[in-house]
């Protein structure tokens, strides 16, 4: 795979009719069939005072901060994150990250398989429901 260069991606804004704080923006940067077999990436950008929206992912992730602070959310407890901090999420475990902050929270994370679907606890928008997958999605 060539080198994608971040600057540009077109990320999607991502909010919620459910709650206002749900505020952020990604991109799918390579899934399998477009740069990659095994693994999903998804840099992604959350706007100071908002958050991800709890939700699901179908595969195991592992996230790298980038810039920012926050708080990672999970049903057994929360975490500071910051520059530097690396974490890996089991897939189907609950979580959410809030930034913190007053900077955008600039962070990558990478899914260790090919198709990714993710279940949020609200209705995302787009795609107006609560399912965001990635787009070799099929069905």
């Amino acid at each position: 795979m060539k080198p994608t260069d971040f600057s540009k991606l077109k990320m999607a804004a991502i909010s919620s009719p459910d709650d206002a704080s749900i505020n952020w923006f990604a991109a799918f940067a390579c899934y399998a069939g477009n740069g990659a077999d095994e693994t999903v990436v998804v840099p992604f950008l959350i706007a100071p005072g908002g958050h991800l929206g709890w939700h699901t992912d179908s595969l195991e992730e592992t996230q790298y901060v980038i810039a920012g602070s926050g708080e990672l959310q999970r049903d057994d407890g929360s975490s500071p994150v910051g520059p530097g901090s690396i974490f890996v999420l089991p897939k189907d475990v609950r979580h959410d990250l809030r930034n913190t902050g007053t900077v955008p929270l600039l962070a990558v994370a990478f899914f260790s398989g090919g198709a990714l679907t993710q279940t949020f606890d609200n209705v995302m928008l787009p795609p107006n429901g609560h399912l965001l997958t990635s787009p070799n999605v099929t069905g």
